[in-house]
């Protein structure tokens, strides 16, 4: 539990940096990931008047979705979607069926309030429970998703079981079978095989990469032993070292680090 205060404080040196999105806060139930209880709290306290980036927040059901359209400052709502049903059942208690028909709602709900819906496909590259997998999955639920209106899917390395030629092989896929979709990747990696994964991404001339400072992170409802966010610095480094300058403050960057040294003890 980080507290309320803190998180704002935080959030909004974030919002000094200059990156394209920053993912808030959840409205969630607060009996399954108390957390993030304070999400409309902390949104009241974010200064988003001086700057350009967009707020993301990340909801599970039509209830969520429909608090988050209510706020003008949210922009983007994000929703796991899982290709395993075990998954999808402990993260947000549906089948997979049902989570579907969650998306298309949600999608309409986003329309109707000028958001923007971003799916996020758990569980993308495997997972651990023995479900169905495999690649032709991925692609026929993001070809149905897509299909509902969906502007922007996001293929989620949920417990950093994905190797590199995966993330090549998919990501490059969809990017040249959906054009008019923003195809992202949301990796989870140890600094083992973190260059090999953004490697094999960037080479597919995917654009958009999620993130957190220090690698905190990692899904509480997917599997005992967690494997955390990419670092954001990781990646920064990395585009860097590509000649991909990124409009970020230097110096607003490393305060945001320093802090995050301090919330995340």
């Amino acid at each position: 539990m980080i507290p309320t205060t803190d998180k704002i404080s935080y959030l909004n040196q974030l919002l000094k940096v200059g990156f394209h999105t920053l993912d808030f806060g959840s409205f969630v139930s607060a009996k399954a990931i108390p957390q993030m209880a304070d999400t409309e709290e902390v949104l009241a306290s974010l200064d988003t008047t001086q700057c350009d980036t967009r707020l993301l927040a990340i909801v599970a059901n039509e209830r969520g979705a429909e608090k988050a359209c209510s706020f003008k400052k949210i922009n983007d709502l994000g929703f796991p979607f899982s290709v395993s049903e075990t998954f999808q059942k402990r993260n947000a208690n549906s089948t997979v069926a049902e989570a579907f028909e969650k998306v298309k709602s949600i999608q309409q709900l986003c329309e109707a309030h000028e958001k923007q819906l971003v799916v996020y496909l758990s569980m993308a590259f495997g997972n651990p429970y023995g479900d169905p997998w495999n690649e032709q999955i991925v692609f026929e639920w993001a070809e149905k998703i897509a299909g509902l209106g969906v502007k922007v899917l996001s293929l989620a390395d949920t417990v950093g079981l994905a190797h590199a030629s995966q993330v090549e092989k998919m990501t490059g896929f969809l990017i040249e079978q959906m054009k008019d979709i923003t195809i992202g990747v949301h990796l989870h990696s140890t600094s083992a095989n973190r260059i090999e994964k953004l490697e094999a991404a960037y080479r597919t001339g995917c654009k958009r990469y999620d993130g957190a400072l220090k690698g905190i992170g990692g899904c509480p409802m997917a599997d005992d032993a967690l494997v955390g966010n990419m670092d954001t610095e990781w990646m920064i480094d990395f585009f860097n070292q590509k000649n991909q300058h990124l409009a970020l403050n230097q110096n607003e960057l490393s305060a945001a680090i320093k802090m995050a040294e301090k919330v995340f003890v």
